[in-house]
């Protein structure tokens, strides 16, 4: 009998990890407003986008490249592209650039806020699993996922039909992540490309949480249900002595 409910549970688990309801249509012709998108996982969703034949609205910290995306965007066959280059950890940013982005591509189908959650339709976070030997930055992302979790919920009790996305993201392999980690995990980083599609995948569908790779969703199920092997599986991952000499 354990063996039967075990085995009814993984197949349940597996087929909705890996149902496919995603068309890659639905993008052409979407506005989408994208944060942080000079560089790392904003660049790379700029440039799905763009193939996919959305309109972009970008933004980051740095014109110059912002630019350069902007550039690559256009080559790859986005019918528009803007851009403003803005700090969004400023208060009265947000609103100027939400407003910059309505003026340019106008208020009609689905205008997607992409504010570090990539979702096409409303506003997501992009949470990486806590990690060790980095409290502060653990912290801060917590923070986030607790942030859109409140928000989530709200909308969804309110019934007001702007979908979240938080999505939950592993090690990626640009040059930047990996230096930081040389030589105190084992964990293999994942293409960042593979990364940014599963977020678009995740938003364009409306689920609320994206896993990339697939086993942090493994990982995030059993901090709250087995912390211990948890615990054991992320030790896996680590060399605990480098990490201290450092």
């Amino acid at each position: 009998m354990k063996v039967l409910l075990l085995t009814g549970l993984g197949a349940l688990f597996f087929t909705y990890y890996w149902a496919d309801n995603f068309d890659p249509a639905s993008l052409q012709g979407a506005r989408v407003l994208l944060t942080g998108a000079s560089a790392g996982v904003g660049e790379e969703l700029a440039y799905h986008y763009a193939r996919l034949g959305s309109h972009l609205v970008l933004t980051a910290h740095t014109e110059v490249f912002l630019q350069k995306v902007v550039g690559n965007c256009r080559k790859l066959g986005a019918p528009k592209v803007f851009f403003i280059a803005a700090d969004m950890a400023s208060r009265e940013v947000p609103e100027l650039v939400v407003q910059f982005a309505l003026d340019k591509l106008g208020e009609g189908r689905g205008l997607g806020l992409d504010l570090r959650g990539r979702t096409r339709i409303g506003v997501g976070g992009v949470v990486r699993v806590p990690a060790s030997f980095s409290s502060p930055y653990s912290a801060a992302k917590f923070a986030l996922d607790s942030f859109f979790g409140a928000l989530q919920r709200e909308l969804h009790v309110q019934d007001v039909n702007v979908a979240i996305t938080r999505c939950v993201l592993g090690l990626q392999d640009r040059a930047s992540a990996k230096e930081g980690v040389r030589g105190v995990t084992r964990a293999q980083a994942a293409p960042g490309p593979k990364a940014a599609l599963a977020v678009i995948r995740g938003g364009a569908t409306r689920v609320s949480h994206v896993f990339y790779p697939w086993r942090f969703h493994v990982l995030c199920l059993l901090r709250a249900w087995l912390p211990h092997p948890r615990a054991w599986f992320v030790r896996q991952e680590l060399n605990v002595t480098a990490a201290a000499a450092a």
